[in-house]
């Protein structure tokens, strides 16, 4: 094999921390892990039901490109009575994942410039890398607030998209009905794309979530079941915006994943009706307990939604840190993975209560400093 037979965009593209992570976690005996970003609880057994109907009645082919009408009917209902759109159109995609690789790969073209927030979801700039894009990063430092003309100054002739996501992975920031509906009109204004990936929407502890799309009719919207439903690996999204738009989509996603897959449509349909605000009360608890626990020794900001903390190292770079408490069993993810600064850690609170226990007692541990 030779090196040349390697593309150079993979060179622009490192492992993820997070996998990296994962592997050592698997080589640990019984550690504290605050890493996952996904929820610690089983999918609701309703809907493997509804999966194993489905497998059982043959729906195991291919689906339409778009998603089953079913799914797309129940969805589409949705997001008619919520945002009138009358050009608004949905289709099912293998994940939230791949709907923004199908979004970044139908309108980024080579050289253009596509706005992210400072910290950010890991993929994206991996994702804007690939599609040939080149990412301009607007600093949400400490506040994790949007600066909407941060934003402004940062947009050129060659600014395509803006990537954005509330609640935030990995700050678990909510932005304000203020900060999406001066975003939405920006972007409208400069006929810039506005990409809003709302994959945690249902996860908001202290107001009600709200989409830049109310203000903005041509936002493309991401969404899906995994992390509502606990339902990380069955790869399955939705995602809804201008039809035009839309189209250039569903072609891509004719020669690229093909479909979302089959029987877990039919489950969807199961999952869209399950009511999880239990699952969001028992979270908001879990939130409440870490910032009570840290906020004394950790200086933590956002923390109104999602299943995440982004906390300040309190000493040394956040690498360090959290070599620190690797070195005590407690599995975090340092805030290198997620931004350009090595300031911050992230704690997944998805874990029992008991292991939120033990987290908290080796944080307070090592709060003053790695001898601690």
């Amino acid at each position: 094999m030779s090196e040349r037979w390697i593309a150079d965009r993979m060179h622009n593209i490192d492992a993820s921390g997070i996998r990296k992570v994962f592997d050592l976690a698997a080589k640990m005996t019984d550690p504290i892990n605050l890493s996952i970003g996904q929820p610690h609880f089983d999918t609701p057994d309703e809907i493997k039901e509804s999966l194993f109907e489905a497998v059982r009645e043959g729906k195991n082919a291919y689906s339409q490109s778009q998603g089953i009408a079913p799914l797309r009917e129940k969805m589409e209902a949705r997001v008619t009575a919520e945002y009138g759109h009358a050009d608004r159109q949905l289709f099912v995609t293998s994940g939230t994942s791949g709907a923004l690789m199908l979004t970044l790969s139908a309108l980024v073209n080579p050289g253009d410039e596509v706005i992210v927030f400072d910290p950010y979801f890991v993929m994206y700039k991996h994702l804007v890398a690939m599609s040939g894009g080149k990412v301009v990063l607007i600093d949400t430092y400490p506040d994790f607030k949007i600066d909407v003309e941060k934003v402004r100054n940062a947009i050129t002739d060659r600014t395509k998209l803006i990537l954005f996501n509330s609640p935030s992975n990995p700050t678990g920031t909510v932005a304000s009905a203020e900060e999406m509906k001066a975003l939405a009109e920006l972007a409208k204004e400069k006929d810039v794309a506005l990409l809003s990936d709302e994959i945690y929407r249902s996860f908001c502890y202290d107001g009600d979530f709200v989409s830049p799309a109310k203000w903005n009719e041509d936002t493309i919207v991401i969404d899906g079941f995994s992390k509502s439903h606990s339902m990380t690996g069955w790869r399955l999204g939705v995602v809804h915006g201008p039809a035009h738009v839309m189209q250039q989509m569903i072609k891509l996603q004719q020669f690229t994943f093909v479909c979302a897959p089959h029987p877990m449509q039919w489950a969807a349909l199961t999952a869209a009706d399950y009511d999880i605000s239990g699952r969001v009360d028992e979270y908001r608890e879990k939130r409440n307990f870490m910032v009570r626990e840290l906020s004394d020794d950790y200086e933590i900001a956002g923390a109104n939604g999602a299943f995440y903390l982004f906390v300040k190292a309190p000493w040394g770079t956040a690498t360090e840190f959290v070599k620190t408490a690797i070195d005590h069993n407690l599995l975090v993810i340092p805030g290198n993975v997620f931004s350009d600064q090595d300031t911050h850690f992230r704690i997944s609170y998805a874990a029992e209560h008991e292991t939120l226990v033990r987290g908290v007692e080796v944080l307070k541990k090592i709060a003053k400093g790695p001898a601690s």
